[in-house]
């Protein structure tokens, strides 16, 4: 999985670079078709913005959060992608009962 972080109108430090692709990293527990990942974070006065679009096979899914700080906005954004995905995840499995576990009558 490829992660890119950037920002718009904030410098993107190391620790923060690091703390979104640990956090955005463990979204693959989840789903392990993940292609890439892409996150941008916004600064507007004292407006925390993240947003992100990961693509797997078969979906994108997108999500934004704001925070305090950037770090509460990137946590808030790993929570909404992570319902994302495993409500995606449930849709894509077969809750159907095959033929053999049914009793014969």
């Amino acid at each position: 999985m490829q992660i890119t972080v950037s920002g718009h109108q904030v410098e993107i430090t190391e620790p923060l670079r690091n703390y979104a692709a640990e956090k955005i990293g463990r979204l693959q527990k989840h789903l392990d078709s993940i292609i890439n990942a892409s996150v941008v974070l916004h600064v507007q006065k004292n407006l925390h913005k993240a947003e992100a679009t990961v693509q797997a096979r078969g979906t994108t899914l997108h999500a934004d959060a704001e925070g305090p700080d950037m770090y509460a906005a990137i946590d808030a954004l790993a929570d909404k992608l992570d319902r994302q995905m495993l409500k995606h995840k449930e849709k894509t499995n077969s809750h159907h009962r095959s033929e053999a576990s049914l009793k014969k009558l």
